[in-house]
């Protein structure tokens, strides 16, 4: 029998440092990574698991790759293939925090949190998170997008994504591009995540497509990037000998409330339009202030 862990909005085990007070000033970005990110929409590089943590989540991800379809059915979205490719694969799916504690308790990370809270200026709460999976040789692509494309059903724009990688992102393997300063575009139509590469061009002001100048997110295992929710992003096929696997966190910035009388998630209870997010499946993460 296997449980819905999204039933504890605490940690359930001892594989991050989240029993006590936070040492705060262990985790915290510099004031010159806050500028970085404020004037570019995105931060790289920050250190957020260590090898043995690496290791746990590598293999409570290999299980969810292979599940039952009852134990499925606790995730919000699940794609063992997201590309129209066959040929292609991009493993996509969100709701982990629900079926494996080690993805759970990584909600509540501190070197996740502190730099989280920094650059939402204020308390986390937790949006969704997601797993990307690329194999070797035939992983597929994420096209160019931005995140808030498909969170509009939730206002203010207060959202901060954390892209986590569980391998060397590389890139020969299809590591994540931004597109720097693209944060301060207007929301661009939403499109899906496997169609052609260059259809964001379509979109694009002759100002915006001279300044559409990809830059390639390299990253160890267990080191992070952050962006902003209007960030373009994307990312392209792994052609390597090796796997690109990565976990994400989105949040919010507590007080963020629901624009739609219709579910946020998949399978999840409506909150009411005007109504703040919080409950079981949005809990709050950090507040700085306690």
């Amino acid at each position: 029998m296997y449980k819905d862990w999204s039933t504890e909005n605490s940690p359930v085990g001892a594989l991050f440092e989240t029993s006590g007070k936070i040492d705060t000033e262990r985790f915290r970005l510099s004031d010159g990574q806050v500028e970085f990110f404020n004037e570019n929409g995105y931060l790289k590089g920050i250190r957020i698991l260590d090898d043995a943590q690496v290791e746990t989540l590598r293999g409570e991800l290999a299980e969810m790759t292979d599940l039952a379809d009852d134990e499925r059915g606790l995730f919000y979205e699940y794609n063992s293939n997201e590309s129209n490719d066959p040929s292609m694969v991009l493993f996509h799916a969100l709701g982990a925090w629900r079926v494996r504690p080690g993805f759970h308790d990584l909600l509540w990370h501190p070197a996740f949190l502190v730099p989280a809270s920094q650059l939402l200026g204020g308390a986390v709460r937790f949006w969704h998170d997601q797993l990307f999976c690329k194999p070797a040789h035939h992983g597929g692509e994420v096209i160019w997008h931005q995140d808030y494309s498909y969170w509009t059903r939730t206002k203010p724009m207060a959202h901060l994504t954390c892209w986590i990688g569980l391998d060397d992102s590389t890139r020969e393997n299809g590591c994540v591009h931004y597109v720097p300063r693209s944060h301060k575009w207007n929301l661009l139509p939403r499109e899906d995540f496997t169609r052609n590469m260059e259809t964001i061009r379509d979109y694009l002001t002759a100002d915006q497509l001279s300044e559409f100048q990809p830059v390639p997110i390299e990253l160890k295992k267990g080191e992070a990037s952050f962006h902003h929710p209007l960030m373009v992003h994307g990312s392209f096929a792994n052609t390597s000998d090796r796997p690109r696997r990565a976990a994400v966190i989105n949040v919010i910035r507590d007080g963020v409330w629901s624009d739609s009388d219709r579910p946020l998630q998949e399978k999840v209870a409506p909150i009411p339009r005007g109504e703040k997010l919080g409950g079981q499946f949005f809990p709050l993460l950090y507040d700085p202030n306690e």
